[in-house]
């Protein structure tokens, strides 16, 4: 894709100041990158945050709150907060030990998401104009087997951006779920060889994005066999083939 290409998807997109919760690695760096090439002003905040990107554990609501007082204080007018932080994990449901993993997931990715959407919503409420993007999954709508808690979690998260939606109708702040497919970052790509490679996914997510009006999710079209399987019929028979990936975990390998 030219510059003057991706000018054109991005000009919706210019001009914002945007924070990216889990921005260092993977979707969100590309993301930082896309908007940035757009003309926007970018932060973004994670674990192994470097020179200029601040410091930020979601599973840590000191961290939040003290990453929410840098960010503010630079960038005072915030108008657009994406909560990307994640983690995806293998369980073993007949083993009891998975119980830490599935605590680790829920609090990233489900309590993590609430934490930073609870930081930041009181600015954007108070400008009278923002938007708030939180990420889930295909995943949420079609369950991995070898991965349950994270299926939970993210489909918690979709459950909480419609409610969040509809609490902060007429003040002016937006909500959109951003729903990735299987995507080439985080080492999926050796585990998934039709994962979606990650510049590719983000410009079609910036794409969709630049759309009037923006779409309340954001569904690429590698992730539409998951969100609506249930209303096509499929839903059963994809899942029973998805289990067939439980032969990855340890215990079950012949």
């Amino acid at each position: 894709m030219s510059a003057n290409d991706m000018e054109e998807l991005l000009v919706d997109l210019s001009n914002r100041t945007v924070f990216i919760a889990g921005g260092t690695s993977g979707i969100g760096r590309e993301l930082a990158r896309h908007l940035t090439a757009a003309g926007s002003t970018v932060a973004v905040g994670g674990r192994s945050a470097g020179d200029g990107e601040f410091a930020l554990d979601v599973t840590d609501g000191a961290s939040v709150e003290a990453a929410r007082d840098a960010v503010l204080a630079r960038f005072p007018d915030l108008d657009t907060v994406v909560t990307m932080s994640g983690v995806m994990l293998l369980e073993d449901l007949r083993d009891p030990a998975h119980f830490e993993a599935a605590q680790r997931t829920i609090d990233t990715n489900l309590t993590g998401t609430i934490r930073v959407v609870d930081a930041f919503t009181p600015h954007l409420v108070g400008r009278g104009a923002g938007t708030i993007v939180t990420v889930t999954s295909g995943i949420a709508f079609l369950p991995f087997p070898p991965m349950p808690t994270y299926a939970a979690s993210k489909a918690a998260v979709h459950a909480y951006s419609e409610a969040l939606r509809a609490q902060l109708d007429g003040t002016g702040v937006d909500v959109v779920e951003l729903v990735p497919p299987a995507v080439a970052s985080a080492g999926q790509e050796k585990v998934n060889p039709r994962a979606v490679p990650v510049h590719d996914y983000v410009t079609d997510v910036v794409k969709l994005l630049s759309q009037e009006p923006t779409p309340k999710e954001v569904l690429v079209e590698q992730v539409l066999m998951h969100r609506w399987a249930e209303r096509d019929g499929t839903y059963d028979e994809l899942v029973a083939q998805r289990a067939r990936a439980l032969s990855m975990l340890p215990a079950r390998r012949a």
